[in-house]
């Protein structure tokens, strides 16, 4: 192939070098023709004249300067009619160019005077064509052997050195090498790649390719070899059988369940193996049954009564599906799929009473009691029967569980549905709703009457003493009482009704039953009402502050103000605290409430100091919902801050219900309000879970008699003697005391006698707005400067 490109280099080279060499030799020739023209046009006029004049030696010297211009050897010049004149020689052995000029004079007409013949000599031209051939043919001898050497090394070093690195690469090339790509020692442009660079490119992807193909040989027999292994060392059973419906493979798994060898189970039908029924025919179709919908449907699916070797029965849930290879309509084989289920069949019926039954009481649960429910409701109306509905609510279970743990609340729920279950017939149905709440069903009833005889039974059975955690606890229940078809006839109207009468039955005061009435809804309307109206009352700016004054003993001088809080609602007038309170605290709705008290309190404490000049305390009730608000000490603190109040100034009233959660809690919220001067007060006490601990472990300042003690003090005995007793066993723990209800001068001097610290009630005044309060305050100093 270099030979060829040499030879088609050189004879190109030649004819490119003819093609110059002729090229220039016309150009030399042509420039000699040039110059004779140029002679023509420069010599023909003057030449003509001298002629023409008859002056020979002007004639002669014309003559002269063209004979020695270049290339010039011979001059002829006929003058007519008989005169020659010859300057030079013509050559013989070179080659030459003539030229003939006629002379001619044109006066008022023309006269041929002769013709001049030059003759060039061409020797020069061809000495130098001869000269530059050989030069050209040297030069190009030399750049060809330059050239033809500059190519094979370029040839080797471009081209056959890669050639040879790529046949040594293929050479070497074996599945082992895959790893290793094809590398050429050579620059890369960025432009299209040349043929080099596709050859590699086009073995890399080739070995890439073949490394892919080998890869996914060996993962596909991996994979066929872990499948093999799934399925031998599956949990479940697999029996794959051809055509025919014959067994061609089992795996471990169904050796292992039914201890048949592999011997024994090739080309036999699975149906001699797993008979369906115990009747040969039934067996038949059943199986044909299953093959038709196999190879119809795709797929079987089911439980069997299976069969081990030597006639053990299990339960076994199969799938059974075609097995078809790729293009083909009719499947080559069929998988069947089994998995002993015997254990869960045995825990289906554990999991059907767990889902069925409460598991802490093996009581029935809800969903139970709702169907035996509906039942006895069935059943109700085809006899024409009734049906009792009962709700049972445990009061105080929440206390109970606080108090003595969740074991003991256990325990508890245990031992009541024992005693609740006691006291009930054999046709009858309790069951555990959840918590604290139970249902019991009564049918096949004659009346009303019955339910309610059922229910004092119920009772009764609550009035002993539960032992709870080493300690006997009286805990009682609330029952609400629904009767078939009285009350309702649907299941769910009959548990609204009597969850209704169960809630009536705790307003009562616990531990007693309650018939539904159609004025229950009533109630619980009305109540849904005023919870709505609450909700919006402080935004209404419904709500307001009364104030009453607390004297101290016995100069009834004015030392402090309780805030009494008054709702004032445009459709139902003015609603006292016990109406609303209790639903603030059951809604939330008495957190923003009481921020509401402080701030307003705090704000009207301000205004009699800088009109009265008195360093009154006000006092303020706390709920115990609003004292384990995280926001509470905040508003505390907002409050006293944003009316430049000192802690003093503020006493906050905390009732014995809230101390019963003697909790870390509670002790730090009244440390961090003690530690900001802040009073704290025990409300009515006497009448909760009295505990002289309380007073003892917290940092309270003043205890209030409730007004149910001071209202008997001059006529029941037990009464005046309480009232003694707590005034004595406050002072003795350092505290002062505050008796609330005063409404005569004989309860007032039976504080006085027992050295009672200060009193408030009616005697003094009612609660009155803020401006009244404010004239009764500068009455009240006055009245005490002047005596």
């Amino acid at each position: 192939m270099l030979g060829y490109i040499l030879l088609a280099s050189s004879i190109f080279t030649l004819l490119a070098t003819g093609f110059q060499v002729w090229t220039d030799f016309r150009n030399d020739v042509s420039l000699v023709q040039s110059r004779m023209s140029l002679i023509e046009t420069s010599y023909k006029e003057p030449l003509s004249r001298s002629l023409w004049s008859l002056d020979q030696k002007l004639m002669r010297v014309q003559l002269e300067g063209i004979k020695n211009l270049p290339d010039i050897v011979h001059l002829y010049l006929q003058v007519y009619p008989d005169q020659e004149i010859e300057l030079g020689e013509i050559p013989t052995d070179a080659p030459t160019l003539q030229h003939t000029i006629e002379l001619s004079y044109t006066s008022d007409e023309t006269f041929e005077l002769g013709k001049l013949t030059i003759t060039a000599s061409l020797e020069h031209i061809y000495a130098t064509l001869k000269e530059r051939i050989l030069v050209i043919l040297g030069t190009q001898s030399l750049k060809t052997f330059v050239l033809s050497f500059f190519i094979l090394w370029l040839f080797q070093y471009l081209v056959t050195r890669h050639l040879t690195h790529i046949a040594d690469y293929a050479e070497r090339l074996n599945l082992n090498r895959l790893d290793q790509p094809l590398i050429l020692d050579r620059h890369v442009g960025k432009g299209k790649p040349d043929e080099l660079e596709r050859l590699q490119e086009a073995l890399n992807r080739m070995r890439v390719t073949l490394k892919q193909e080998v890869e996914k040989q060996q993962k596909d027999a991996a994979e066929i070899r872990k499948l093999s292994q799934a399925i031998e060392q599956s949990p479940s059973s697999v029996l794959i059988c051809n055509r025919q419906w014959r067994i061609v493979y089992a795996n471990r798994k169904f050796t292992e369940i039914t201890h048949y060898d592999m011997n024994e189970l090739l080309n036999r039908h699975p149906k001699e193996l797993t008979p369906l029924s115990q009747d040969h025919a039934d067996n038949e179709q059943m199986w044909r049954t299953i093959e038709n919908q196999v190879e119809r449907a795709g797929i079987w699916q089911g439980e069997m009564h299976s069969t081990k070797k030597g006639g053990e029965k299990f339960w076994e849930q199969v799938v059974i599906t075609p097995i078809k290879e790729e293009g083909d309509r009719a499947p080559q084989h069929f998988l069947i799929l089994g998995e002993d289920i015997s254990v869960r069949k045995r825990y289906e019926q554990q999991l059907l009473r767990q889902a069925n039954y409460d598991l802490l009481t093996g009581l029935p649960n809800r969903l139970l009691a709702l169907d035996r429910m509906k039942l006895a409701l069935a059943q109700a109306k085809r006899d024409n029967s009734r049906v009792g509905v009962m709700f049972l609510d445990l009061d105080n279970f929440k206390t109970v569980n606080d108090t003595l743990g969740h074991d003991a609340g256990d325990t508890l729920l245990i031992e009541a549905s024992r005693r609740i279950s006691g006291s009930l017939r054999g046709s009858s149905t309790v069951s555990r709703l959840g918590g604290d709440e139970f249902l019991i069903i009564l049918p096949n009833l004659d009346d009303g009457a019955s339910a309610e005889r059922v229910a004092d039974r119920i009772l009764k059975a609550f009035r002993p003493a539960f032992s709870l955690a080493g300690q006997d606890v009286f805990v009682s229940t609330s029952i609400g009482i629904a009767i078939y078809p009285d009350d309702s006839d649907n299941s769910s109207a009959l548990l609204q009704h009597a969850d209704a009468a169960m809630y009536q039955a705790k307003n009562k005061g616990k531990s007693a039953w309650h018939r539904y009435t159609p004025d229950i809804h009533e109630t619980s309307h009305e109540r849904l009402k005023l919870e709505t109206l609450l909700r919006k009352a402080l935004n209404k700016q419904e709500l307001l502050l009364h104030y009453q004054p607390i004297v101290e003993l016995p100069s009834s001088r004015i030392t402090r103000v309780e805030a009494l809080i008054r709702w004032n609602n445009p459709e139902h007038g003015l609603i006292p605290p016990d109406k609303f309170i209790p639903l603030a605290e059951e809604n939330g709705t008495i957190v923003p409430i009481g921020a509401w008290v402080i701030h307003t309190a705090c704000q009207a404490a301000r205004t009699w100091r800088d009109q009265t000049g008195a360093e009154l305390v006000i006092a303020i009730n706390v709920s115990p919902r609003q004292f384990r608000d995280p926001g509470f000490v905040g508003t505390v603190r907002a409050a006293l801050s944003e009316h430049d109040l000192p802690g003093e100034c503020l006493e906050l009233e905390i009732t014995e219900r809230l101390l019963l959660d003697d909790s870390i809690e509670t002790q730090s919220i009244l440390n961090e309000l003690d530690e900001m001067g802040v009073n704290l007060s025990v409300d009515d006490f006497g009448t909760g879970y009295s505990a002289l601990s309380y007073l003892k472990s917290y940092p309270f300042d003043t205890l209030k008699i409730d007004r149910s003690f001071v209202n008997d003090v001059n006529t029941e005995d037990e009464d005046a003697a309480l009232v003694t007793a707590i005034i004595t066993m406050a002072h003795s723990l350092g505290l002062e005391v505050i008796a609330e209800g005063v409404e005569d001068a004989a309860q007032l001097q039976f504080l006085i006698r027992n050295h009672c610290d200060m009193a408030q009630g009616y005697f003094f005044s009612r609660p009155v707005p803020s401006d009244e309060l404010l004239e009764w305050i500068r009455a009240n100093l006055a009245t005490a400067t002047a005596s």
